[in-house]
């Protein structure tokens, strides 16, 4: 399916959000993800990932996760110095900034004529952990999160007992946990506390362990799976396609 992509400028209670938008040709409405990016912003595999997605059907959004920040359009490197500088960011923005831009992310698909309303997350890295706390928001029916960091440890600055794993009860959504098996970021017990969770508060997920690294999906750099992130593809417009419908 040929795709069309431009951006727009979503206003959120912390700022103005730079969000780009991906979406079929053609004319129509479409069920709508919301793709969450690593620290790093949206990079060059970031944008091949979203426009892969909505050429299966799906308008796909990519805010900048850390708009207050940052000046707009700002994308970090993947080297050092851009590690820096996504981590002081992710160490500085709250969750609940976090899931205030999710509502406005929501709010603004409600308004096109090119969205059916219909709303899935997705994510990678943080963004894996963004897409998970976005299924906390009613509006979203199912979330793909992959490798997602920081939800097994609750480092992430909230209040209290507002932190992504102690909110696993609150998610009513479909969820697929995605990981890597040699991921440093989320260690097996990290894994199995997540699991465990899930498993206690009654979520409806899958659950998928493969022998990889971190950013496995992303296509540069020695850590990239071809392999395997065409089979995660696969699975994660099967689990939109099933539950957006």
């Amino acid at each position: 399916m040929i795709i069309q992509q431009h951006s727009t400028d979503i206003e959120t209670p912390t700022g103005t959000m730079r969000t780009y938008v991906y979406r079929p040709q053609a004319s129509g409405k479409f069920p709508t993800i919301v793709f969450y990016s690593e620290i790093f912003q949206q990079t060059a595999p970031i944008a091949r990932t979203a426009a892969l997605m909505a050429g299966h059907g799906f308008v796909v959004l990519v805010p900048e996760v850390f708009h207050e920040l940052n000046p707009i359009g700002t994308v970090l490197g993947y080297d050092d110095a851009g590690k820096d500088k996504g981590n002081q960011d992710k160490w500085a923005k709250p969750l609940e900034h976090h899931d205030s831009d999710t509502q406005a992310l929501v709010n603004f698909i409600q308004q096109q004529d090119y969205c059916t309303g219909k709303i899935g997350s997705m994510g990678v890295c943080i963004g894996g952990h963004l897409a998970y706390r976005a299924a906390l928001n009613e509006q979203v029916l199912a979330a793909a999160c992959l490798y997602a960091t920081d939800i097994h440890s609750g480092d992430l600055p909230s209040e209290e007992g507002n932190d992504s794993l102690s909110r696993t009860k609150d998610i009513s959504a479909e969820l697929m946990m995605i990981w890597g098996k040699q991921d440093p970021h989320i260690p097996d017990e990290g894994r199995m506390l997540i699991h465990k969770n899930l498993l206690a508060s009654g979520n409806v997920f899958s659950w998928h362990e493969f022998n990889a690294s971190h950013a496995f999906m992303r296509d540069e750099g020695e850590r990239y799976d071809p392999q395997l992130a065409l089979r995660v593809y696969g699975m994660s417009v099967e689990l939109f396609i099933r539950t957006l419908a």
